[in-house]
């Protein structure tokens, strides 16, 4: 009788398995929407989309009127920008209290300005309540919550 041997077969498929999920390491944030929010050029909020929402706090305390806020977000889908996009400042039960809508990007430069001022003056009349700020685009139409805002 021919006794069958079947370690190698099992050793190579263990191999396989082991080689994949070390190149499976190195790949980065695979499939993640991301987003960057600087002030006046400087970044003061680096995000992927899965991390706690506890974490996403914009502070707002030593900005100034006449600061710009750069919001950079790229979609996963097509590495890049998404179209129709949108910032909309929300209050805490979802009421939109303004909504910027900016040009679909046809370059390099990704980026979505809102002035520091405007979000200012709408929370001088919303003071009482927490405010944030989303992202929505064609893309991702039902939007994203990019940062609740602290002004204090």
């Amino acid at each position: 009788m021919k006794q069958i041997n079947c370690i190698q077969p099992f050793l190579r498929i263990c191999m396989v398995m082991a080689l994949s999920l070390a190149g499976l390491s190195f790949t980065t944030n695979f499939g993640l929407d991301r987003y960057e929010i600087y002030l006046n050029n400087k970044i003061v909020l680096k995000q992927d989309v899965n991390q706690p929402v506890s974490l996403r706090v914009l502070q707002l305390k030593e900005a100034n009127k006449n600061d710009q806020l750069k919001i950079i977000y790229t979609h996963c889908s097509n590495k890049g920008a998404g179209t129709n996009r949108n910032i909309t400042l929300k209050d805490e039960k979802g009421n939109i209290l303004k909504k910027w809508s900016f040009a679909n990007s046809t370059g390099a430069d990704l980026s979505m300005s809102v002035a520091v001022s405007e979000i200012w003056s709408i929370e001088k009349v919303n003071a009482s309540q927490e405010l944030s700020l989303y992202y929505s685009a064609r893309e991702l139409p039902s939007g994203e919550m990019l940062s609740m805002l602290n002004f204090k």
